[in-house]
């Protein structure tokens, strides 16, 4: 029986002819970057007349879509929300969504796509789902005049990328809604 037992088990030790697996050790996040990402100066806050026009903007592009039904939130840098529209039949769930997105876009002062990227490169940004109001979901951008963060919008009703296109719009809109 002990014959048996080891005779069945020293192939089992001695492994097979596939090859090792290795993981990498070597954490992407230990590279120190010459400038600072992401530095974009605070400016003035979004005025409520220019968020509406913004929030005007990301809905027209919604509707271009057809079916796209979103809600829209503007915020200024420090997150506070300034202005807020929820399409008809919009989602419930997205109200604080897009509010969420458009905190995060202002505080961060990054897209909030580029937290998803880094999620999903696996386990070396997990940490990122440790941080203060964090939200890795593609729809929340921020809003810059001037080389200066006024604010951010943030989108949420569809898919992440329709969230994103609708943001986007927004974005684009601003400079129009400055002239």
């Amino acid at each position: 029986m002990t014959l048996l037992a080891i005779a069945t088990c020293v192939p089992l030790i001695a492994g097979t002819n596939a090859p090792a697996q290795t993981v990498s050790s070597e954490n992407p996040n230990d590279a120190i970057p010459d400038a600072m990402p992401f530095d974009i100066p605070y400016g003035e806050p979004i005025k409520i007349e220019t968020a509406k026009k913004v929030a005007m903007a990301a809905a027209a592009e919604a509707q271009k879509h057809g079916n796209w039904k979103m809600c829209i939130s503007i915020v200024n840098p420090s997150g506070d929300l300034i202005y807020f529209e929820r399409m008809d039949d919009a989602q419930l769930a997205s109200i604080s969504i897009s509010q969420h997105k458009a905190r995060v876009a202002a505080k961060y002062r990054r897209p909030t796509l580029a937290l998803e990227t880094n999620m999903a490169k696996g386990a070396f940004f997990s940490y990122q789902a440790t941080l203060d109001d964090i939200v890795a979901s593609r729809g929340g951008n921020p809003l810059v005049v001037g080389g200066k963060l006024i604010g951010a919008i943030g989108v949420s009703g569809g898919t992440g990328s329709q969230d994103d296109v609708v943001s986007k719009a927004g974005v684009s809109a601003l400079n129009a809604a400055l002239d």
